[in-house]
Formats: structure tokens, sequence, C-alpha cells
């Protein structure tokens, strides 16, 4: 079993689907979640919720090649339990290197192209920069000329074997074409004119009508789980990659159609997308990215003028819908299913996992490529032989640490802002650590551990909120069957990749439920207990949040007065919960005027990490709604309102409001993966 220690509650089973070597993928010193039943006062049967008790551990562009690794290079892999063998163990010492990688990612470029001073483009020449025209976008095409790909270029689905990828061109249909909505900050990313967007064949050109001058558009080649089970090819069956631009600061973006037409891979579906799941995924990609959380981008959103069939909740009654494109932009679409395809088809293409590896090694974690032995990466796995894993011995090891700790904090960060992804499949799982593909997706409302915005997930919650954290981990383990299927990592680095994904979510978890109360400190009996109320009484998660800054540091406030900052979430609640919410806010208040922190200085530091605004589904279907007569103004509300996540925005207060009682029917809170 992957996870040894979960109690009382099983929701699916965590075995591997399928034998990849003998990895016994999980200890029982590695991460740990109690399952213990919330009484419910609306419903006779018990919500689950999991808590986390105890981790113990145009034209082609041609640069020179990259500097250094930073200093920090893998700072990031000190364990709580194992230290670098020659350094005396410090209990600051993770929390620091954790603090010093998130710093350095912020500021650093994923890419490997840092060009110095003196080549073709000045590094952080912000000031002046010349912004492009899509013909003088700098397109550099690495994916295609450094991996195999089809030798077959029809759109015909089929299988493919021994490719990444397959050179197809955009195929749907288009008549009268028109531009919904861009992203300003995406276009900057791009060095793009933001006159371009204003030119007559844009939506054209973005809707794969007329080709884009430079690009080489091809579709990826992958395959997953989905829903725990191996699915085998699936790939890129409606999303068509443009290639990749390099910007000014010599990073390394792709572009990509979503919706554009069938592929190799697109089965039995038709390779198109309709308005309203575009529109879903283009606001959703650009929220997170205003919330702080790691996503992949959207440029634009295009309608095709043409009509498209969906089943929307699978039920036989399809219905015609307007079909758009959303132009998705990233580091890179590799995924944990682009490796997992060629491990599971045998010997003859492991060389192809390796390729694919030292391909994303190259130029997406450029510090592994360039760490050397001398920076003493040795780290003990804390069992009873003293076993030592050295990641400066092999980078592929080390390069599944870090990813899997990337997506400990993503999943850390899902969990603080109340994000449900929906469908984590293996195939929708980033190497980069970013939110990527947005199906169903959903931000709690009312807070409930078991909620999933999949009508496909309803039966098991495999997906829920609190399954996410195991999810990510499950996720990992396959991934690292794929690494060691491919004898690119052994047994003991596996399990210490692992082991490092419990550490990681664990510190990140703690430290941002500890940032959303305005602590000083995690105090783990305040958080379970609160969460617990938020459950039973089904409080609006982030308006919650939001007003707990209100709460004043006066251990004298009287008890009628003290959850009058609550008021407005703490609804229809009886004398009992009354009593228990009173409880919570005098403990709470203690521990607040103990930190001795001012008033002012704490409600400035939690508004900055407790959102006002956040995409709810109530919203995204407003605006689908009027966008599908021709209205695409609420869609640019939307995305100008989610800009600015953190602020009050005066004048947009009915955004932040608890969802209306329309926002609970089918196709609202509840989607399918009809898209």
């Amino acid at each position: 079993m992957l996870l040894s220690h979960i109690s009382q509650f099983k929701p699916f089973s965590l075995s591997p689907p399928f034998p990849i070597s003998s990895i016994p993928f999980f200890s029982s010193s590695s991460l740990s979640f109690t399952a213990f039943r919330v009484p419910s006062s609306s419903s006779s049967k018990p919500l689950f919720r999991f808590y986390p008790f105890r981790s113990l551990k145009s034209r082609p562009c041609h640069h020179p090649p990259p500097p250094p690794p930073s200093a920090f290079s893998f700072a990031c892999h000190v364990s709580t339990r194992g230290v670098p063998m020659d350094s005396p163990p410090s209990p600051d010492l993770a929390e620091s290197a954790v603090d010093s990688l998130a710093r350095d990612l912020k500021n650093q470029s994923l890419d490997d192209d840092k060009v110095e001073e003196g080549g073709p483009t000045l590094l952080n020449n912000n000031n002046n920069k010349k912004k492009k025209s899509l013909e003088d976008l700098c397109w550099d095409h690495s994916f295609v000329t450094a991996l195999p790909g089809d030798r077959r270029t029809d759109s015909i689905p089929r299988e493919v074997l021994h490719a990444c990828y397959t050179k197809v061109l955009p195929s749907a249909e288009v008549e009268n074409p028109q531009l919904v909505a861009w992203s300003e900050s995406v276009a900057e990313l791009l060095d793009l004119d933001p006159q371009e967007f204003e030119r007559p064949d844009f939506p054209l050109l973005f809707s794969g009508a007329e080709p884009l001058a430079g690009a080489l558009p091809y579709a990826q080649c992958y395959g997953g789980h989905q829903f725990g089970m191996w699915a085998g090819q699936l790939g890129d069956g409606r999303a068509i990659t443009l290639g990749e631009i390099i910007n000014s600061k010599s990073e390394r973006w792709e572009l990509q159609l979503k919706g554009a037409g069938k592929t190799p891979y697109s089965r039995f579906a038709d390779g198109l997308a309709v308005l309203r799941s575009s529109i879903r995924e283009f606001l959703c990609s650009e929220a997170m990215h205003s919330l702080g959380i790691p996503t992949t981008r959207a440029l634009c959103l295009v309608t095709t003028g043409k009509n498209v069939s969906r089943d929307m909740f699978y039920d036989g009654n399809p219905k015609d819908e307007p079909g758009a494109i959303v132009c998705r932009v990233s580091q890179s679409f590799l995924r944990f299913g682009s490796y997992q395809i060629h491990a599971f088809r045998g010997k003859e293409d492991f060389g192809i996992v390796r390729a694919l590896a030292d391909y994303a090694i190259r130029h997406h974690f450029p510090h592994i490529e360039n760490m050397s032995r001398s920076e003493s990466l040795s780290f003990d796995t804390g069992n009873e032989d003293h076993s030592v894993v050295d990641l400066t011995s092999n980078k592929y090891a080390a390069w599944l640490v870090e990813i899997a700790e990337r997506t400990a904090s993503l999943v850390a960060r899902w969990q603080g802002v109340g994000f449900t992804h929906g469908v984590l499949n293996t195939d929708n799982m980033s190497i980069l650590g970013l939110t990527i593909d947005y199906g169903p997706f959903g931000f709690l409302d009312a807070f409930d551990p078991s909620y999933t915005p999949n009508t496909t997930d309803l039966p098991g919650r495999r997906y829920c909120f609190a399954n996410q954290p195991d999810i990510g981990l499950w996720n990992i383990a396959q991934f690292a069957s794929t690494l060691s299927s491919a004898e690119l990592i052994n047994e003991k680095e596996a399990n210490y990749a692992m082991e490092r994904y419990g550490t990681k979510f664990m510190d990140e978890y703690q430290a941002i439920m500890t940032k959303k109360l305005g602590l000083p400190k995690y105090n783990k009996q305040l958080i379970s207990k609160l969460l617990n109320n938020l459950a039973v009484d089904k409080v609006d998660y982030t308006n919650f949040f939001r007003l707990l800054s209100n709460i004043k540091a006066d251990p004298s406030i009287p008890e009628e007065e003290l959850l009058v900052p609550l008021k407005a979430v703490l609804l229809d609640i009886g004398k009992e919960r009354k009593e228990a919410w009173i409880t919570w806010v005098t403990v709470y208040i203690e521990e607040l005027a103990a930190s001795g922190i001012s008033d002012e200085e704490r409600k400035v530091s939690m508004d900055a990490v407790n959102p006002k605004y956040v995409l709810r589904n109530y919203l995204c279907q407003s605006a689908i709604d009027v966008a599908e007569s021709g209205d695409f103004g609420e869609v640019q509300r939307l995305l100008k309102l989610m800009e600015r996540p953190y602020d009050e925005q005066p004048g947009m207060e009915k955004y932040a409001r608890l969802p209306p009682a329309w926002a609970y029917r089918p196709g609202v809170c509840m989607l399918s993966c009809s898209s």
C-alpha cells in the first residue's frame, strides 16, 4: 500500500494498478493522515475530513550556453529527518532552505536559456525591451528537434508508437471567429504588443484558421492513470502546441491552442471545445496566477463561430453549444503521463523516457544538470540500515525529488485557498508543479471536505477536496515507478522522493494555515477545531477567513460581542453551535493577544493571504450565460476583478457574496468532464 496509515476510512485503493519493480512506495515513517468523522447537522451521513497530524520527513533563436547554477542549487532537499552527512543537524535548516528556494524560484526562470549581458538579448532589460508583433516573435522548437516524432502527420486516431509527438495542423471549422478576451500580463510575458489584439486577423490566427508565422504545430503523446486505473495512450486529443516563444528575458513559453481540432490522440472525440468550458479555463488560469498559485496561463480566448454538440451530463441529451479555442501558455506542458506511456510500453521505449527526462532537466531544471558532487547532497534515509541517498550521484533522483516537492507545495496551496481540481489523473499532473487542465474544478463555498465538483467522481469522491494531498502522493508514486522501470532511479531514491513529498506538504500546509489565521506559530489544536466547526456549520470558506482579520486581540470583549465580526458567515446556527464558536474565538483571541502583533498589522498580513474574491462556479456561469448570447463584457470584468483577488476593490462587493440559490442547480456547482 502506498499509504500505510489511513485509519477508519479508505475512499479508494492506493495500490498501484500495475506492478513496476518491487518498490515499497511508502513506509510507516512517511506522511500519514488521520481520517475522522465530522458530525453533520443537516445529514444522517457523517462527513469525513483528513487532517495531517504528523510528517516525519517566425524564426529560430540561438543562445549562448546557460550560466553556472545559482548558489541555492539543491538546498531545498534538506530533510527534517536527513541532513547532509557532513553537516551538523539543525532544526531550522529545512525551513530556511525551503524559504530560500521559494524566493529563488520566484525570481528565477525555470528555463535554462539565460542570456548573459553582451548576448543577443539583455537580461531584465524591461525598460528598453521592444514590444513585438506576431511576426516578430522569437520561435524555438526544441521539443520537436530534440525528441523522436511520429513519422505520420495525419490526424487519424491511432496508437502512436516510439514517438513523443505528432506534427498536426489545427483543423477546427471557423466562421467569423471573435476575440472574447485576452490577458495583458501574459502578453507582457511574450513581449507582445497590445495593439496586436486589435488586428482583424487575430481571431483567425488564434483559432488556427490561418497559420501563425514561425509556428510548428504538434500534438503531444502521453498516457495516464484515470481514476486509479491505467488508461493507456491518451495524448493531446484537442490541444495543438504551436511551438515555443523565447522572450526578452530568455524565458521559454509554449503556446497551445485547445479545441483546435482532431489529432491522432482524439480517440472517439471531435477535438473541439465549447465556449462554456473555454471561459472557465481561461478565467481560472489567470485567477490562479493572481492568487499566487503555480499554473499554466491563458493568452486569449476566441469563439469559432461554429456550434459543437456536447452531452454535458452524459445523460443522452446532447445540445449544441458555441465553439471556442483557448490559447494556453506554459513553460512546458509535459506531464507525468508523458513519461508513463513510454515506460509502460516496455524496454524498447525506455530510451525515450531517458531522453524526455534529459530534455526536461536541460531546459527546465538546469541547476540539476550543472550540480556536482562537491555540493555534498547526501541524505540519511532514516531507516535501520542507515542507508544513504546521494542526489549528486544521480540527476534523475534529484529531479524526481524536486518534482515531488513542487507537487506537494502546489497541493498545499490548493488546500489553503479551498481549490478542488476535480480530475487529478496522472495525465493532468505537470512536471513543473503547475495547475494544469482546468476541467470540472471548483472553489469551496460552504466548507465540505468531501466536496467534488466533478459529477463523474461522485460515486467514490476519489478526487474530493480532502483527498487531494493523498492523490498527489499517489501520482508521485506512479511517476517514481515509471522512472524506476526505465532504470533511472533505484528503490531508495524513489522512497526518499515520496518522503520529501510528505515533509514538504506538511511544512507548506502548516505555514499557510498559520498565516491565514494571523498566528505567530502553528497551533494544531486550534486549526483542527476550526476546520471541524467550519465543516459542521457549512461555513463559507473564503468569506470566513477574510472576515477573521476583523477580530480584535482583546480578551476583554464581552461574550455576546465575540461573534459580531463573523455574523455574515455564521448563519442559522443554534445555541449549541454558537457556544462552540464562542469557545473557539475565545481561545483564538488569547493566541492573538499573546503574539504582541497589533490588530492593524495583523489585518494587513491576513488580508494579503486570504482572498476576498475567488472564481466561484456561479460567477463563471453568470459570465457564460451572457457570453453565449454574444456579450463578452462579464468575462472581461471577471478577468479584471480576479487580477487583484486580495484587494477590497470598492464597488465590486457583489462578486464576494455567497452563491445564490440557483447556483446549486446541476451544471453550475457540479460539472462533468464533458467540454
